[in-house]
């Protein structure tokens, strides 16, 4: 098995963590490399670009040290392919709510007979053999509905997953909270533990979106061990507001 630079990251054991890009940028991965964040998302559900601009993205970061993942509205084939063609090291499948939909997000990245991707790296340096191309991709279903709770044993034992992916905003959501309340809501932090004890009970990367740093810690100590901490855009505002109170001496 030939690891991806995200497998390497997790194999220790301990938290790893991420930041998140929802818009066309040439150096929003690099300056969380450079900050010490272990691997970055692209967000082609709700961001800013498609896979196509993901995959132009991913090219530039062959020799910068962080792990590559991105997060896709459904398993359809074509832009999972396209995107570990640029060398993505995960694709994260959105409102994943069943074993089924679990196991047609894995097959988008097995070539036939087991799957249904098709063969064209664009990095030379991942090579050509297809054994190695599908083991180094790590498949996340992303359990974010409350319907998933209840088939989320059986979403886990799904052979090829590498991990489930927690997202308490639209979790709450689905379970009649209001989403402010997602990370406070005892019945939304209970679902969200479940979902920890299920993953890891099946040998599964625990992952979740914090969205800051506070919620990050907090979930660590919850069990997970893949934690993205937060977009861009909000290490931007943070930045550019510090740096302003400075500047008024507000600080």
């Amino acid at each position: 098995m030939t690891e991806s630079q995200l497998q390497q990251s997790l194999s220790p054991g301990e938290p790893i963590w991420g930041g998140w890009i929802t818009g066309p940028t040439a150096i929003g991965p690099e300056e969380f490399a450079r900050a010490g964040y272990d691997y970055v998302g692209f967000d082609a559900q709700h961001g800013y670009i498609d896979d196509a601009d993901i995959a132009s993205m991913l090219r530039r970061l062959e020799d910068v040290p962080i792990a590559t993942a991105v997060r896709l509205p459904n398993a359809d084939a074509a832009p999972i392919g396209r995107v570990l063609d640029a060398g993505a090291d995960a694709i994260i499948v959105a409102m994943i709510e069943s074993a089924d939909q679990a196991a047609a997000a894995v097959a988008a990245t097995r070539y036939p007979p087991a799957g249904s991707r098709s063969f064209g790296p664009l990095r030379a340096s991942l090579g050509a053999d297809t054994t190695k191309l599908e083991s180094r991709v790590s498949v996340f279903a992303m359990i974010e509905t409350a319907a998933a709770l209840a088939d989320v044993d059986a979403l886990c034992a799904v052979p090829g997953l590498a991990g489930i992916y927690v997202g308490p905003a639209d979790l709450a959501i689905s379970m009649g909270v209001d989403v402010t309340k997602a990370n406070t809501d005892p019945d939304v932090r209970a679902a969200i533990a479940g979902i920890r004890e299920a993953a890891s009970a099946a040998g599964l990367v625990p992952a979740v979106h914090a969205g800051n740093g506070k919620v990050g810690h907090a979930m660590a100590e919850l069990g997970f061990q893949m934690i993205t901490l937060g977009a861009e855009s909000q290490a931007l505002r943070r930045g550019a507001a510090a740096g302003l109170e400075d500047a008024k001496g507000d600080r």
